[in-house]
């Protein structure tokens, strides 16, 4: 039985490689990397004790470098066990629930008609090609020159132009013995009911093939050259070779960057032609995009089936955003454990051309490694610019965010969607003053002020107001004392450590953009500094590199926090952490932050550690381990004292400076 190409090829698209051989071999843990879709184990070819063989989903093959064998999917099965090749597409369709086609002549048929199609693809692919080479081409190689594409980028995406006359095309493929019915199966020219005579379907336009899996051209789009056309982009219909949402422009590019010597991490989603090759030119070569429609279920899973966590990324405008959000909602019903996605909000006004023509690819690259979890977005979405003032606004909120989590069909991903919901959703509400319930903004942290409590509590004085009034107690008055519900009438202050962090990075933005990855990722223990940290990393994400502290101060106080901030500054100035304000030059607040970072990473291990050993200890006790009980006392003790000495630390505050206890200025007050 003869199948088909395109059939072999899509089967082994559904299913992973690494699923076909794991039957047989049993991968090594330890030189194995599930998330990047990359298997060792020990060949099943030849006896060996170390593993050799090696399988990378991404490519879809196998390799042993210690007997060289390698191959695909089928290969795997036919020589491994010897079974026919029709057995192995066999096996392998049922891995996908992927019925075998029938013999069919039809399909035969069809299957020849699609190959002949792809040759008369091609033909009209080198017609534009020498188009743009030759006189007709000049406004178009200036328009490509002006846009920074390089010869060698032209010549690599096999870009063209097509003629501004009806029928230069159509003669073309006609001299090469092309039938008209197969022009227009192609759908290169314009014809049917109430058309006496076809006509070229692109005219006077830049024209970028479409690639298929296979690296066959299927179709094509065309950027007008005319500014008054009518629509600047025009795509092939869609024919027996190409389906509009069932396709990713530069597709296959993208999948070899993935799994090529370099090994991207990650496949990015951009919006258009252009930005696709501007950022290949620019050595961002995994990128894909939608064909000027917005990203389909189908070309979601083609991103899922080169990785687990594909990057979209949005213009930072208002038709980005909008864009962004109808993802989210594409994305929710499909998440799978190990499956998401992450956004990446482009500077308003900015696309991935403009970002890489001057500086390369490097603030790209920033924009990518800010890219928000799909958690995120939700979240921003629905209360982003919102007023939360009466409990009604509150529930609707709520509503909201467990009507998105109930379409997500996977059970174990719902649930943990859900919790992180809760989770926020307490945060948010038991913010200190709820000053951005209100929507108003309240005002004095970012003049200096002593940090009044506005929104809601502004006129009973809130959380923030409590705690400036703490300043009375004089600076002999020990922070873990500060922070005492006792001292302060209301919650506990963050730890010292926690607020020299979020401080730092509030008056020194540049530290965020340097580690932005180490930095992103701190976790607090505050509820306070857990929503505080969520917003500033949303206005870093759509701010950018160049955002300054006066900038990021004053769209924390628009979005309610000036108490918070407020109290903060009150609390680091009495610590004498002068690192952590304004005042500090950068590359004191940068060591400033470091150490006290290593304190913070420090104290949650040793937290992190003795939770565990007091499960541990809970399970001896109950089965009357008494050796296991006393090891278990004794490590649990030790954890204990170094616990209480980096908490003693961080309590004293005469001299303390910059949590290591050396100053390197003087104490601000």
């Amino acid at each position: 039985m003869r199948f088909s190409p395109t059939f072999l090829e899509d089967l082994k698209d559904r299913v992973p490689i690494s699923d076909v051989i794991g039957r047989r071999v049993t991968w090594d843990r330890r030189k194995t990397n599930v998330s990047r879709g990359d298997y060792w184990a020990c060949c099943p070819f030849h006896g060996e004790k170390s593993p050799s063989f090696h399988c990378e989903d991404r490519k879809g093959r196998y390799h042993c470098f210690g007997c060289g064998v390698s191959g695909d999917h089928f290969r795997f099965l036919v020589e491994l066990d010897g079974m026919p090749f029709v057995e192995a597409v066999r096996q392998i369709a049922d891995m996908a629930g992927v019925a075998l086609p029938q013999p069919d002549p039809e399909s035969e048929k069809r299957e020849r008609q699609r190959t002949t199609l792809e040759d008369v693809m091609d033909m009209a692919a080198r017609f534009f090609e020498e188009q743009l080479q030759g006189p007709n081409g000049a406004r178009a190689r200036a328009y490509l020159r002006e846009r920074g594409l390089t010869g060698r980028t032209i010549e690599t995406f096999r870009l063209g132009y097509a003629p501004d006359s009806r029928n230069a095309l159509k003669e073309y493929l006609a001299s090469q013995n092309v039938s008209k019915e197969q022009i227009e199966a192609c759908g290169l020219v314009v014809h049917g009911e109430g058309i006496a005579v076809s006509y070229d379907r692109f005219r006077d336009r830049i024209m970028f093939p479409i690639l298929s899996a296979r690296e066959k051209v299927i179709a094509f789009g065309g950027r007008a050259m005319a500014p008054d056309a009518t629509a600047k982009y025009l795509n092939s219909n869609e024919t027996e070779l190409f389906r509009k949402g069932e396709v990713l422009f530069n597709f296959a590019r993208a999948r070899r960057a993935l799994s090529g010597a370099a090994g991207a991490e990650t496949v990015i989603a951009v919006e258009g032609y252009m930005d696709v090759i501007a950022l290949h030119q620019a050595g961002v070569e995994n990128a894909v995009a939608p064909l000027g429609t917005a990203l389909t279920e189908n070309q979601l899973e083609l991103l899922w089936r080169m990785t687990g966590e594909p990057v979209l990324c949005f213009d930072g405008d208002g038709a980005g955003l909008r864009a962004a959000n109808r993802a989210v909602d594409l994305a929710l019903p499909h998440l799978k454990p190990e499956r998401s996605v992450r956004f990446a909000l482009l500077p308003d006004g900015k696309d991935p051309d403009d970002l890489v023509r001057t500086d390369g690819r490097a603030p790209f690259d920033r924009v990518i490694a800010q890219a928000r979890s799909l958690s995120d977005m939700l979240w921003l979405r629905e209360t982003q610019g919102g007023t939360f003032d009466t409990p009604e606004k509150r529930a609707a909120l709520q509503a909201r965010l467990k009507q998105a989590a109930a379409t997500i069909a996977d059970e174990n991903v719902r649930f943990h969607y859900n919790q992180d919901i809760r989770e926020r959703l307490a945060g948010f509400f038991q913010s200190p003053g709820r000053g951005n319930f209100g929507g108003r903004e309240a005002g004095g942290w970012n003049s200096g002020g002593g940090g009044r409590s506005g929104g809601r509590d502004g006129g009973r004085g809130g959380r923030g107001a409590n705690r400036a009034s703490n300043a009375g107690l004089g600076e002999g008055i020990s922070d873990r004392l500060t922070r005492s519900a006792l001292v302060s009438g209301q919650a506990a202050l963050p730890a010292l450590r926690e607020s020299a962090l979020a401080l730092t990075i509030v008056t020194h933005p540049e530290l965020l953009f340097e580690e932005y990855d180490d930095v992103s990722g701190i976790e607090f223990e505050s509820r306070d500094l857990q929503r505080l940290w969520s917003q500033l990393l949303n206005v870093a994400a759509a701010r950018g590199p160049t955002l300054d502290a006066e900038t990021l101060g004053a769209d924390l106080i628009r979005l309610g926090f000036d108490p918070l901030l407020a109290s903060l500054d009150q609390q680091i100035r009495f610590a004498r952490l002068w690192t952590a304000t304004r005042a500090a030059a950068l590359d004191d607040a940068r060591e400033g932050y470091a150490q006290a970072l290593a304190l913070h990473k420090r104290t949650k291990a040793l937290l992190w550690q003795r939770r565990e050993l007091e499960t541990e200890l809970a399970r001896a006790t109950e089965e009357e381990d008494g050796e296991a009980v006393g090891l278990l006392l004794r490590t649990l003790q030790e954890v204990q004292s170094e616990v209480t000495r980096l908490e003693n630390q961080e309590a004293i505050i005469d001299g303390f400076g910059v949590l290591s206890g050396r100053m390197k200025g003087p104490a601000r007050k």
